[in-house]
């Protein structure tokens, strides 16, 4: 065993859990100050530990054993939990989650930023902790993760076909699901219909690694108004059974209002340059929100938890404190369903983002939706928000910015300094890039509110909204 190894490998007595970290994870420390990432604790907890990494100012491990159980801890609804990676906080009391997000949003902003902040709003909180997803995505393998105890187990697996997630860093991997608390029943429906016909009729399922087989990824797209769609992407293209399995849905789920498939014989999964074919239905569903109705096809993006984002499109345009009067500039616009949704409370909203097919689809939406007094521009953000476009579209009154977890490009935060726009409304996915965007404009703005919003309970994800004034 190298020395590096051993350095790695130590063990810890009856170490107290004292907080969740980054990425979910949660932070012991030892009455010598060592710090110790773990995936398998709570807050309050009491453990031993055997940690496996050593990095130059922590440990990461794993619990041995629990000495004491928090009383932040919840029993955990699936029973995939600790190897799907994909709700790594179902142990822990959604009161508990949603401290947590809102101390890690007051912590960076404070830490990172360095920002002098007014009293926080608590966090919005999520009506629906589970089967709040709009938007699944499945994988087919054919040979399956299989777990410690089948691979300790005398009994040979014969069934080695998966639908399912990725185990977290393989990218190979497939954890299949006997069940899944994320997306609505209809969803889970369908996704074990699928798997159980395929099966049936033996049709294979994709090999990533000697690039073989027919079922690739399933998508599962749920609107609050009752549409669902379903995309299938095939890697070989047998007909006869590509056909059967798509029969299969249209006749036993009337409730499939857009049924796709796509043959994608390349490398990768991603589906943004591919043909999308519409075998049943329309090749869209529609999301509503106020009235308003946005148009999403296989490739749009949309948030994924419809209701929480109502909640949080409210907040946005609250902070921006619209009169009717106000040229509105939104970066990031994606689909413009911010643009559209504050639209009705402003004189005109101009919206900006880099992917030229989510313009389209903003345009599209608001064509639809009969409003009149929106522009959308499609280009890349440092590129497009110059003085140049300014002096032609006009001086706005409020800026709403919703960027991407990276965070704005700092010639975006100069030319918002230079803007000097009235009020600022930053909405961000990672309050630790919109940290480091605030302290730039600090020399401009003061923050005058923060409210975090939770839009994916059981994860550590957190959105936050902050609105800027101008500094007199």
């Amino acid at each position: 065993m190298s020395k590096r190894r051993r350095r790695a490998q130590k063990t810890f007595e009856n170490v107290p859990v004292v907080d969740a970290g980054a990425r979910g994870k949660s932070v012991a420390k030892t009455e010598e100050g060592e710090v110790i990432f773990l995936t398998d604790a709570v807050p309050g907890d009491v453990v031993n530990i055997q940690t496996f990494k050593k990095k130059k100012s922590f440990y990461e491990g794993r619990v041995t054993e629990f000495i004491e159980l928090s009383h932040r801890r919840a029993q955990p609804v699936c029973k995939h939990f600790n190897t799907c990676g994909g709700c790594k906080w179902q142990h822990m009391t959604y009161e508990s989650q949603l401290y947590f997000k809102q101390k890690e949003v007051a912590e960076n902003l404070r830490r990172i930023g360095h920002l002098d902040l007014p009293e926080m709003t608590p966090i919005a909180g999520s009506s629906e902790q589970y089967h709040y997803r709009n938007k699944m995505e499945f994988s087919f393998s054919a040979n399956r993760w299989l777990t410690l105890e089948e691979i300790q187990s005398d009994v040979e697996i014969e069934d080695k076909k998966a639908l399912g997630f990725h185990i977290p860093g393989m990218w190979d991997k497939i954890l299949h699901l006997d069940e899944c608390h994320l997306h609505p029943q209809i969803g889970e429906d369908i996704r074990l219909s699928v798997h159980a016909f395929a099966k049936a009729e033996n049709i294979s399922y994709f090999n990533p690694r000697e690039k073989t087989g027919t079922l690739r990824t399933l998508m599962l797209r749920m609107s609050s108004t009752g549409e669902n769609m379903v995309v299938i992407q095939f890697f070989e293209d047998n007909e006869a059974q590509r056909i059967a399995l798509l029969d299969h849905l249209k006749e036993n789920f009337p409730q499939i209002t857009s049924l796709q498939y796509i043959i994608n014989e390349k490398a990768n999964d991603t589906i943004y340059d591919q043909d999308v074919i519409c075998y049943n239905g329309r090749d869209h569903i529609f999301e509503e929100m106020e009235g308003l109705q946005f148009k999403i096809n296989a490739k749009s993006f949309y948030q994924t938890n419809s209701k929480q984002a109502y909640e949080l499109y409210k907040i946005t345009r609250d902070f921006a404190g619209l009169s009717g009067e106000e040229l509105v500039y939104d970066l990031y616009t994606g689909t413009g369903t911010i643009a559209q949704f504050v639209a009705k409370k402003a004189k005109h909203v101009v919206g900006i983002e880099a992917i030229p097919v989510a313009i389209e689809d903003a345009k599209t939406n608001a064509l639809h939706n009969g409003i009149e007094n929106t522009t959308f521009f499609a280009g890349d953000m440092k590129d497009v928000f110059t003085q140049e476009f300014i002096d032609e579209h006009g001086q706005p009154d409020i800026v709403i910015t919703d960027p991407p977890r990276d965070g704005m490009h700092k010639d975006v935060v100069a030319q918002l300094i230079k803007l000097s726009a009235q009020r600022i409304v930053y909405v961000s996915c990672n309050s630790a890039t919109q940290a480091r965007d605030l302290a730039l404009l600090d020399e401009k703005y003061s923050i005058v509110k923060v409210q975090p919003v939770d839009m994916f309970p059981q994860t550590h994800h957190v959105e936050n909204v902050v609105l800027l004034e101008l500094k007199s």
